[in-house]
């Protein structure tokens, strides 16, 4: 099967949030299944210019793409390289006006005024460089709302046209909190005909929404796990968009990501002190943790429990909870890192919870690759006590780790973490703390009942191998993307759903 991915952004090349990684992950394990995948995402020069870490070598095609938008003809080269490790082509879209920016949608807090045109030109630009390369394509993969128009524009302009005919379109969504909304007269941007700006395909309450407008247009539609496709049909999650999803529900897949159990493996990872597997992982924990606490500035307590998080710090990461119950947390035994950026009014009550507790609770405002990998070796806990989660990844991140989260089971966490309860112990299935109700008290019983498991070694243990025992790599989720582009295959052919 040939797949055409687009993606707004991609390790390694940029990244913003975990669209980056499933983006780049995502095709490598489809090419180790036999597939023909490219990834195609824009080039963001200065972005790449202020990364640490090697990136692959970039090299021109020759080849570029003339789009007409804004009642003029803008022009792209194609650049190309290739994911590290994979036999996967990445097409890099060059187009310094609307990608050569210090941010990939945002500088200094607001979105770029021209969002919309941008990703539209992206969107347009994908299926013009599979017509110029000649890619022939089986399935075109598109992501959120930056890529929203790629089925629309497949359907409306491009199945007429050679190599295109019998192309089907899957369109992910990874959070249906960003919806790609522009006011009405920004559907001229987009070239395509007035008659689709409808309250049933790209109008919502008097606006263009490339999130609908992908949902609409797509053979089939998944996110990224099951029980959030079940959660955005309703109104709580759905962002006003519930109904749309439920009118489409038989076309709506839910698939758990996977994670890149190259970079992300505890037995192998160069950017931790000690390395483990699940025989090692506590004599090795306890170094990692000792290093973490350096790292910090917090007393090298073997006996006091570390919890971790990495997180974008807002609300809908829980950070209201976190906040609240961080001063009883605090006279309790223990210790609490985080590491992240977000909303400055967040930012500053960790600050001041840090300088009231310095022995306490540290924070690093900003992302550290190497920290970020300390932190899921080092802790014994993960905190994320997300008000939503479509995914997640750093709770699998630290399963693999050996460090049990305690989440909110919400999307992905309800799909990953299985909580410590007496019978999923008991059948050797726990593997982590999960809680319902978005409360600050909650949050706190939750974190003293992880703690008073701790003293427990033995179901500790059993605890801790549980998670990083389980398979969390891409491939079993990667089958089920096969399914959903065979399904989506036959839906365009017209064969049974």
């Amino acid at each position: 099967m040939r797949i055409v991915l687009a993606s707004s952004e991609a390790v390694p090349f940029s990244k913003t949030g975990g669209l980056a990684d499933v983006a780049s992950a995502l095709p490598k394990a489809l090419a180790l299944l036999g597939h023909e995948v490219v990834l195609i995402t824009p080039y963001y020069p200065r972005i790449l210019a202020a990364k640490n870490g090697s990136t692959p070598a970039i090299e021109p095609t020759g080849g570029e793409v003339s789009i007409r938008i804004a009642g003029r003809t803008v022009t792209a080269r194609i650049l190309r390289s290739s994911l590290p490790g994979s036999s996967v082509t990445v097409y890099l879209i060059d187009q310094p006006g609307y990608f050569d920016r210090p941010g990939l949608y945002v500088d200094g807090g607001q979105d770029f005024s021209d969002n919309c045109e941008r990703f539209t030109f992206f969107s347009r630009a994908v299926l013009e460089a599979a017509r110029v390369l000649n890619l022939q394509a089986d399935i075109f993969h598109a992501n959120d709302w930056q890529t929203g128009l790629v089925p629309a524009l497949l359907k409306a302009e491009y199945q007429t046209q050679p190599g295109f005919a019998h192309a089907a379109a899957v369109f992910t969504i990874h959070n249906m909190a960003f919806q790609g909304q522009y006011w009405h007269w920004d559907m001229l941007l987009t070239g395509l005909d007035w008659k689709y700006f409808n309250w049933r395909q790209m109008e919502f309450f008097g606006n263009l929404n490339l999130l609908k407008t992908g949902i609409v247009f797509s053979d089939v539609i998944t996110t990224v796990s099951p029980t959030y496709a079940r959660e955005i049909q309703t109104s709580e999650f759905g962002c006003g968009l519930h109904g749309v999803l439920s009118s489409r529900r038989d076309d709506l897949v839910g698939i758990l990501n996977g994670c890149d159990t190259e970079d992300w493996n505890p037995a192998t990872d160069p950017l931790i002190p000690r390395n483990y597997d699940f025989q090692t992982v506590f004599e090795g924990k306890a170094v990692c943790k000792a290093h973490l606490q350096r790292q910090f500035g917090l007393p090298e307590r073997a006996s006091a429990p570390l919890i971790g998080s990495i997180s974008r710090i807002t609300s809908q990461k829980g950070f209201d909870l976190i906040v609240a119950s961080a001063p009883r947390l605090a006279e309790l035994d223990l210790q609490m890192v985080f590491l992240g950026t977000g909303d400055k009014a967040y930012e500053q009550k960790l600050q001041s919870l840090a300088a009231s507790y310095p022995d306490k609770i540290a924070v690093c405002i900003g992302y550290d690759e190497a920290l970020s990998h300390l932190i899921e070796a080092g802790a014994d806990l993960y905190l994320m006590p997300s008000q939503f989660e479509p995914c997640g990844l750093n709770q699998m991140y630290s399963l693999i780790y050996g460090t049990p989260p305690i989440v909110r089971a919400v999307g992905g966490l309800a799909d990953s973490v299985v909580d410590a309860n007496e019978e999923n112990l008991g059948q050797g299935i726990a593997n982590g703390f999960t809680f319902y109700e978005s409360d600050s008290e909650v949050l706190f019983r939750q974190v003293c009942r992880a703690m008073g498991l701790m003293l427990d070694r033995r179901t500790w243990a059993q605890l801790v191998r549980t998670g990083m025992e389980r398979d969390w790599s891409w491939r079993r989720s990667a089958a089920q993307y096969v399914r959903t582009y065979d399904r989506a295959l036959q839906k365009r052919a017209g064969g049974v759903e």
